[in-house]
Parts: C-alpha cells; structure tokens; sequence
C-alpha cells in the first residue's frame, strides 16, 4: 500500500517502521518540548513504529527502562517493543513484520482489542486514542470523515487545535459487505483493505479504530466518527 507508481509497488513493499530508542537518552530526547508547532522528531519517529528496538538496557535500571517502556506506550499503543544491548537482535524480529498488508487478519484483529488509549502528561505531545463503536458504516461516508480528519485538518480539539495523526489503524465493518475490512494511515495516506475473514453476524459487527497522533480528543473524534460515519437506524 501507498505506494503511488503502481509499477513500483509491483516489486517492493513496505514491510514495516523500525525505530531504535537508545534507552541512556531516550526519555529525554522523546519528551523534549519544542516551540509552538514544532513536532518532537523523536517522539513522531516512536509514534510511526511498528516496531520499538530499546538498545543499551544494560546502562539504566530496572525502574528507568519501566517508565521508557511506559512512555513509548503511551506514544505508539500498537508498536511491539523488543529491548536489547549492543544492537544484537533476532533477525526473525524485525524482518516480515507485514505491517501494511493483511497478511494475519487474525493476529491484526486480536492486537486491536487489548490496545488502551494512554494519555501523555503533555498537553499536545503525541498520544494513543482508541475507539471501538458497534455497527457498520457507509464507505462513502467513512472516507469523507478520514479525508476530513488527514487531509482537510477540519476537526478540532476543544482549544481549537486541529487533530495532526502520524498513524491510523482499525478493523471495519462496511454496510453490505460481509468481509472485515482494515484500515491503514500514516499522516495524509490511507489505505482500505478487504480481508479474508466474514463477520460471523450482524450482532457480532463493530469498528475499532486506533489514532496516533497530537492533539487528539477522545470525545471529539467519536463524536465525529458517529455523525459522519454510522448509518442510521430506520424505526416504524
């Protein structure tokens, strides 16, 4: 996916994002603070992973390597972190990872129901919203809000800061349509994917959405999300 030279794409794909956090410096290079509108490199580069390596563990304690642990969480929900020394990692970690494609629908599916939304102590630092909202939606509709959201920038938090996401993952349920769908996003791009799994029943069909981004309102974005997206229900 996103690939824009379709010819391109035919012969190379985007497996996954790598991002090495050296646990001595980490913390304080992830939670600088940089001036009004300036993005933390650091902290977006942890927010894109698919996969967080800690390297040097061997230079901090027990207790500094929980709270590094805790802090890439509450930046990136869905990243896997392996932690290590000297740079010495298990190739079968960071090769196949599949993170753009819909190789293991499953496993895909299963990873989105325990992620939590974690909150930073920073007002607009980078953070995980998750949102999980019952039904099926209009594909028609459900591009019109994330071209809104990624594209337009028209949604805003409570002080009027437009919602900026670097990632936007989730499992979707369409109206008419048997299969699970996937949603995949890194800033302006997205991606809507067909799987192979059905929905087993209409009772059983729900969405789950995971943003990644700053100035992220949890209530906002399920407000919007139910406004544009969830198709009425008809009564007698």
């Amino acid at each position: 996916m996103f690939w824009v030279d379709a010819e391109l794409g035919s012969d190379i794909y985007l497996d996954g994002i790598i991002t090495v956090v050296d646990a001595k410096y980490g913390m304080r290079h992830v939670t600088e603070e940089k001036s009004k509108g300036i993005v933390n490199e650091a902290a977006r580069q942890v927010a894109l992973a698919d996969l967080v390596i800690i390297n040097k563990t061997d230079l901090i304690h027990a207790e500094e390597l929980n709270d590094l642990r805790n802090m890439i969480r509450s930046i990136n929900g869905l990243a896997k972190i392996t932690e290590t020394q000297r740079s010495r990692v298990d190739l079968s970690d960071v090769l196949d990872l599949h993170a753009y494609d819909s190789f293991d629908e499953q496993s895909f599916q299963e990873k989105l129901c325990y992620v939590q939304a974690r909150h930073s102590h920073l007002d607009k630092s980078i953070l995980t919203v998750t949102l999980e909202i019952p039904g099926s939606v209009i594909e028609e509709a459900l591009n019109l809000f994330i071209q809104s959201l990624l594209w337009e920038k028209n949604i805003e938090d409570k002080v009027g800061n437009s919602m900026e996401i670097i990632r936007l993952k989730g499992l979707i349920s369409i109206e008419g349509k048997p299969q699970q769908f996937i949603l995949q996003g890194v800033h302006e791009l997205y991606d809507i994917q067909e799987t192979g799994l059905k929905w087993e029943s209409q009772d059983e069909r729900l969405n789950r959405l995971i943003f990644i981004g700053r100035c992220l309102d949890e209530s906002i974005l399920e407000q919007e999300f139910l406004a544009t997206v969830i198709k009425p229900k008809i009564t007698s």
